[in-house]
């Protein structure tokens, strides 16, 4: 499959997408490249080979305990405020 101007251009109308003129050609010699590597691919055997849902077979997540807390972490994340009040945030008033 080739890729030419006039399906750069729509291609960018569908993704809606502004293409300036000058840039079509290079686009379409861009996409022609990322196609013959896809087609690339394509010519691989795989015959045999299983298929892959982890780059690292046979890894265990290690399993924590769900404990429900409130962090305890207050005055950690009130630090960071530019103003509290009372354990709270302190924002400006929104409705007048």
């Amino acid at each position: 499959m080739s890729v030419d101007k006039s399906t750069v251009v729509r291609i960018a109308k569908l993704a809606r997408i502004r293409v300036p003129e000058a840039e079509l050609d290079g686009l379409a010699d861009e996409l022609n490249n990322i196609l013959g590597w896809v087609e690339q691919l394509n010519e691989v055997d795989t015959e045999g080979v299983a298929p892959m849902s982890s780059g690292v077979e046979g890894m265990a997540l290690r399993w924590r305990k769900d404990d429900v807390t409130d962090g305890d972490r207050r005055d950690d994340v009130l630090a960071n405020a530019p103003d509290s009040r009372d354990g709270f945030f302190v924002v400006p008033k929104v409705i007048e």
